[in-house]
């Protein structure tokens, strides 16, 4: 079997995480992979900690459980930093991308690791500007395929157009193309 790439999402219930597992495992197979997305809840209850999992492979993937040592790790929620240990199994090749007001070095330090490439956007922010909610999902599914190209970003614009198509008002749909677009632009490392 074919190299898997990984990716782990931590956030907090309410925030967006399990869609933008399965917004990505989804536009992955639009572009001819394997993949897969899905939740891992503690507690079901809004803003309770809880991790997403993305698996994507040009080969079947046969291995259905829990990411330990991903290569990608997106954070929803920075308070997250302090309480769960988000870096785990990161190798110093990986890519950490954290929605924050934080530098990407100020991330750093409060992480206390090296090598491992940190980014960071304001995904809450953009998502406010752009869709009038503080969700995160989308802006931070755009800093992802911009700091790691696993993904065209107009695959995931187009796979979030054709979720989102029926059962959201224009204005919601055309607000999260948007933030997408915009964190993909705004998303910086140190």
């Amino acid at each position: 079997m074919g190299e898997i790439l990984e990716v782990r999402w931590h956030a907090r219930g309410g925030q967006g995480a399990k869609t933008a597992s399965l917004l990505l495992a989804q536009a992955a197979s639009m572009e001819g992979k394997y993949s897969q997305g899905f939740p891992d809840y503690g507690p079901e209850r809004m803003g309770a900690p809880m991790r997403g999992f993305t698996r994507i492979s040009d080969d079947p993937i046969k291995v259905h459980c829990a990411i330990y040592s991903p290569e990608m790790v997106v954070v929803l929620d920075d308070t997250l930093l302090i309480s769960v240990d988000v870096a785990a199994g990161v190798p110093e090749s990986g890519i950490i991308v954290v929605n924050t007001l934080k530098s990407a070095k100020e991330i750093r330090e409060l992480l206390g690791i090296e090598g491992t490439r940190i980014f960071v956007v304001d995904a809450t922010g953009i998502a406010i500007e752009e869709i009038g909610r503080p969700i995160p999902n989308a802006p931070m599914l755009g800093a992802l395929i911009k700091v790691s190209g696993i993904l065209s970003l107009d695959t995931v614009i187009n796979e979030i157009k054709k979720k989102f198509s029926h059962g959201f008002r224009v204005e919601v749909l055309e607000g999260n193309v948007r933030a997408i677009n915009r964190a993909h632009e705004e998303v910086s490392a140190e």
